[in-house]
C-alpha cells in the first residue's frame, strides 16, 4: 500500500513529548521540532486497521504472546537481517531501556565496570548512573569524515575489569553502521577478556543503501552465547508509544535469569495494543518500511546540500549509514555548547538535541531528526542555514 510521507499531520494537542512539550525542553514553543528519535509520519495502514478491528473488539483482557507471533518475529529476523533465532530464545518487554536495565539489573552489580562507546543515547549514561555502575568510555575516533572504534583503547578498557559492554548498533547518533569485521573485532575481544555484550539494536531496520545490518550474535555460536540482543519495531515503524519490544538471548540460563527480574520488576507481558501493532507490523509493513528509508535517503541527500552549499563550510553533516538522524558538526561557528543550543532555539528556531547530551565527545555537535515531511525538513534547515549566515563575522572562525 502507497504511503504519502509528504502529508503534514497536526501532532499538537496528541500528548506528543516532541510537539507538546517543546516549552518544557526548550522554553518556547515557537520552533521546529527535529528532536527526539520518532517521526512525523504515520503507521503503516495494515498497523493502524489492525488497531481499529482490537479496539472495536472492546475487552482488553491479560495478554500472551503465542507461537504464531514468535513465528512472525523470527521470521521478520531472518528475512530481514539473515539471522536464524530460535523462538525459545525470545522474550518480550515493554521497551529496549526496560530490557537494557533488566540486563544490567541481572548480570552485573553495583560499581561493576559498564562500557559505552561515547558520543552514545543519552540513556545509556542515566542507566548506568542511576544503577550506580561506573562508566568506561570507549571513546569513537572522529577522522573528520566518519566515526570509528578505536580497538586499541577498546582493548585497554576491557583489561580494566568491565563486565558488559553496551553496543549501539547501528550508532545512535553519529549513524555508523558497524562494518561485519568491526563486529567481529568487538566481539571477539569481549569474547577474550570475558566480558558480557549487551546489543542495543533497535535501529538494525533503518540502514540505508549501500550498508547492511549484521546482528552482532549471528556472527558465532560462541559470541551469540555471550550476547543479549534488545530490538523493537517501535522504532521502524514509529510505534514507540505502544511499548513493544524484545530480547534474543541463546543461553538459557541467562535468559532464565532476565525473566525472573522482568517478573520481579512487574513486566510480565505487553499490553494488548503492543502485541496488536508489533504482529501487524512485521507482518504486513515491509513495504511501508522500504518506502520510508526511500524518504530518509532523500530527505538526509537534501539537508546535506542545503548544509553543504549554504554555510560555507561553518557547518557540517556526518555522513550516516543508518538511522534517521544526522550528525551536525557546529565547530566552526565558535560557539560552546551552552551557547549553540541556545542560537538554534531562539536564532534558528529549531528544536534539536545538544550534541553534550551524548556525551563530551558530542561538545560542539547538535543531532537532527529527519523522519518528517519534506517540507518542514526544508523549512528546518533554512532557518539554521539563515541563523548562521546572519552571524558576525567573528562568530564564524
Amino acid at each position: 500500500m502507497f504511503m504519502d510521507f509528504q502529508q503534514i499531520y497536526n501532532r499538537k494537542q496528541t500528548n506528543s513529548l516532541k510537539w507538546d512539550h517543546l516549552k518544557a525542553v526548550f522554553q518556547t514553543d515557537d520552533i521546529i521540532p527535529l528532536w527526539v528519535a520518532d517521526m512525523d509520519f504515520k503507521a503503516p495502514e495494515e498497523v493502524n486497521q489492525a488497531l481499529i478491528e482490537r479496539a472495536t473488539h472492546g475487552i482488553y483482557g491479560y495478554t500472551i504472546i503465542t507461537e504464531e507471533i514468535k513465528d512472525i518475529v523470527t521470521n521478520w529476523v531472518k528475512n530481514r537481517h539473515n539471522w536464524q533465532i530460535n523462538n525459545r530464545w525470545l522474550t518480550f518487554s515493554p521497551s529496549v531501556l526496560t530490557s537494557l536495565h533488566i540486563a544490567i539489573q541481572s548480570f552485573t552489580n553495583k560499581n561493576d565496570k559498564i562500557m559505552i562507546q561515547t558520543p552514545v543515547y543519552t540513556p545509556f549514561f542515566n542507566l548506568l548512573k542511576n544503577g550506580n555502575r561506573e562508566i568506561i568510555r570507549n571513546s569513537l575516533h572522529f577522522n573528520g569524515e566518519k566515526y570509528e572504534i578505536d580497538f586499541e583503547d577498546f582493548e585497554e578498557k576491557l583489561k580494566q575489569g568491565v563486565k558488559a559492554f553496551i553496543l549501539c548498533s547501528p550508532h545512535n547518533p553519529v549513524g555508523r553502521v558497524w562494518k561485519k569485521w568491526e563486529l567481529t573485532k568487538m566481539a571477539e575481544l569481549c569474547l577474550q577478556y570475558n566480558v558480557l555484550i549487551f546489543a542495543d539494536e533497535i535501529h538494525a531496520d533503518l540502514v540505508l543503501e549501500g550498508f547492511k545490518h549484521t546482528p552482532i550474535a549471528s556472527l558465532s555460536n560462541k559470541i551469540a552465547q555471550q550476547t543479549i540482543t534488545f530490538m523493537s519495531p517501535t522504532k521502524t515503524f514509529n510505534l514507540a508509544g505502544l511499548h513493544a519490544s524484545f530480547i534474543v538471548t541463546p543461553d538459557r540460563n541467562k535468559q532464565k535469569v532476565m525473566e525472573e527480574q522482568l517478573a520481579i520488576s512487574g513486566f510480565s507481558m505487553l499490553n494488548t495494543m503492543g502485541i496488536t501493532a508489533l504482529e501487524a507490523a512485521y507482518k504486513q509493513g515491509e513495504q511501508w518500511l522500504n518506502q520510508l528509508l526511500k524518504i530518509v535517503a532523500e530527505n538526509k541527500k537534501i539537508a546535506c546540500k542545503m548544509i553543504a552549499e549554504q554555510t560555507n563550510g561553518r557547518l557540517k553533516i556526518i555522513d550516516s549509514e543508518g538511522t534517521y538522524l544526522l550528525w551536525m558538526d557546529c565547530k566552526n561557528l565558535g560557539m560552546n555548547d551552552k551557547e549553540l543550543h541556545q542560537f538554534m532555539i531562539h536564532e534558528a528556531k529549531v528544536g534539536l538535541n545538544p550534541g553534550s547530551s551524548y556525551g563530551e565527545e558530542g561538545n560542539q555537535f547538535m543531532r537532527i531528526n529527519i523522519a518528517c515531511p519534506t517540507a518542514i525538513l526544508k523549512q528546518g534547515i533554512q532557518q539554521i542555514i539563515t541563523a548562521v549566515n546572519e552571524l558576525p563575522v567573528n562568530l564564524r572562525n
